[in-house]
């Protein structure tokens, strides 16, 4: 598991990289959550393109940064996930807390609306 970030413009874009399962590093996680919360932008997009798998330790970091963004006002979207993925987060039922775009345009268009609805991205 890999986690790069970009930016663009007030957005942060979180691209992890391969299976999120039991195994990835606890503090590698933390401090991901840290460079977020350090970038100083309150709009993150967490870009599951590339993440065919996720387990309890995936469910956990995705909570922990929506907690952490949206406790501090701020607005968090989850872009295109594999079938897997979303069915994970539909059992968890994380998909009905968390906004998820088909892609990143629509994320994107989610955390720039004034007032977004809770799921105006979603994908079906």
């Amino acid at each position: 598991m890999l986690i790069e970030f970009d930016y663009r413009d007030d957005v942060c874009i979180l691209r992890p990289k391969g299976r999120f399962a039991t195994g990835v590093d606890a503090a590698y996680l933390h401090s991901k959550t840290e460079e977020v919360r350090n970038s100083g932008r309150r709009k993150v997009m967490a870009d599951f393109r590339n993440v065919p798998y996720v387990d309890s330790t995936g469910i956990g970091f995705l909570v922990g940064l929506y907690t952490t963004i949206t406790n501090a006002g701020g607005r968090f979207v989850i872009v295109g996930p594999h079938a897997r993925v979303r069915e994970v987060l539909d059992l968890t039922r994380l998909s009905s807390v968390m906004p998820i775009a088909a892609d990143e345009a629509a994320g994107l268009e989610f955390l720039h609306a004034v007032e977004p609805a809770a799921h105006v991205a979603e994908q079906k």
